[in-house]
């Protein structure tokens, strides 16, 4: 057993040898912008690329409220939709006619992202656009509708598009744990007359934990995601409430920035920086879902 110990430890260190270096990375090209700028690159919206160094100034407040704000949208919406449709699959399909309910969405979490986001851009933004004029002339006095954009990229656009992009990892981890929940707990809950809908109610309660799960498990993906985001969010440095105003994200503000970077001094370690946050962004969401399903457990 010690001999098999020790043929498994290589792999064990390789993963978290890669984890690691990644870290450093992202730490060491981050240095100097630390040194010039300090907590500030995390603390301030500005985006001022120069030719000339001491003109440089860059901040990216912005871009880590948009990705926070767009996965939140985007959970708001996808675990409602996750919860019913894995209790309709389980509970009210027939069980020869399950597949051709699920296979779908397995197939959408394999399609490249970037279809989404072409999707988005010439069906889901233009559908926003004419709901945010709506919205914005009958109810701007909410915080939420109070940004006139008739373009429709915005915040919303690119929260809408994520829920769509992790609903199949969200639904297919509640779903099997719906389904999993042994048959006599259903039996006897519908022994004692409870419907359908408070059995479902009562069984969901057992698959807390995986219910988190998932919760992370999209929040990880929404964070995480670029091309498609980055094609409807707006791209601008903007931070504001309404769900119509254009937005950056961290990982937009990569994928458009990094390009030409290195014609300037110090936005290449501005970048290593935006990562380093998103790094942060995730371990923080990690950390604290593993407390809470430990506290979960010993309940």
């Amino acid at each position: 057993m010690d001999k098999f110990k020790i043929f498994l430890f290589p792999f064990v260190s390789a993963v978290f040898g890669v984890l690691i270096l990644m870290l450093a990375v992202f730490v060491l090209n981050s240095v100097s912008i630390f040194q010039r700028e300090g907590l500030a690159i995390y603390t301030t919206n500005v985006w001022i690329a120069s030719e000339n160094p001491e003109e440089e100034y860059y901040g990216i407040l912005a871009a880590t409220y948009g990705t926070l704000y767009t996965s939140l949208i985007a959970l708001i919406i996808v675990l409602p939709i996750a919860i019913g449709f894995s209790v309709f699959i389980v509970d009210f399909v027939p069980e020869k006619f399950k597949e051709a309910f699920i296979i779908p969405t397995d197939i959408m979490a394999g399609m490249p992202t970037i279809l989404f986001g072409i999707w988005g851009v010439f069906y889901l933004v233009p559908a926003i656009s004419g709901f945010a004029d709506f919205m914005y002339k009958n109810f701007s006095f909410i915080p939420l509708f109070s940004y006139y954009n008739p373009t429709g990229f915005s915040y919303l656009a690119a929260g809408m598009l994520l829920s769509i992009m992790v609903l199949p990892f969200a639904s297919s981890l509640i779903r099997e744990a719906y389904r999993a929940v042994p048959e006599v707990y259903r039996e006897a809950a519908l022994s004692l007359g409870l419907t359908r809908f408070e059995v479902a109610r009562i069984l969901l309660g057992y698959i807390k934990p995986s219910i988190l799960a998932s919760t992370l498990l999209a929040f990880g993906r929404a964070v995480g995601e670029t091309v498609a985001v980055s094609l409807v969010i707006g791209n601008a440095f903007n931070i504001n409430p309404s769900l119509f105003a254009p937005g950056y994200t961290i990982s937009s503000l990569l994928a458009n920035q990094f390009g030409n970077a290195f014609v300037y001094e110090y936005m290449p370690s501005a970048l290593f920086s935006a990562g380093l946050a998103l790094f942060a962004i995730g371990l923080v969401v990690n950390v604290a879902g593993l407390i809470v399903l430990r506290r979960w457990t010993h309940v």
